[in-house]
């Protein structure tokens, strides 16, 4: 995955990429918890409200939506879906794929850059 290649100084691919899986479990967990919330932009984006820059270790939105729904358990899952249901679209993984993203968990949407 693109977020397994931002390595870190002396950081090898295998460690970023367990950095990446635990930062992951970790959000499902705090999913789970609702401590995190899921929101789909007006465009099909995906952004997580609340998961600061601490647990998140530098993994984008996208990065994180595309392991959980891979590996993430059914309630991250469900909570996904539930977004998706709440602003009456898909998260749309050509709109992710375009770099469409929130830096605010999804108060705002900004294209690429």
């Amino acid at each position: 995955m693109p977020c397994d290649t931002r390595l870190k100084p002396a950081q090898t691919i295998s460690q970023r990429a367990d950095e990446v899986r635990r930062s992951v479990s970790r959000l499902d967990e705090l999913i789970r918890s609702n401590r995190v919330r899921v929101r789909v932009s007006p465009q099909g984006a995906v952004a997580f409200a609340d998961w600061e820059e601490g647990d998140r270790d530098g993994v984008t939105d996208a990065c994180a939506y595309r392991r959980l729904m891979v590996s993430g358990s059914a309630l991250s899952k469900a909570a996904i879906a539930k977004a998706e249901m709440v602003a009456g679209r898909t998260v749309d993984r050509r709109v992710l794929a375009h770099g469409h993203h929130s830096h605010d968990g999804g108060e705002t949407w900004h294209h690429g850059h």
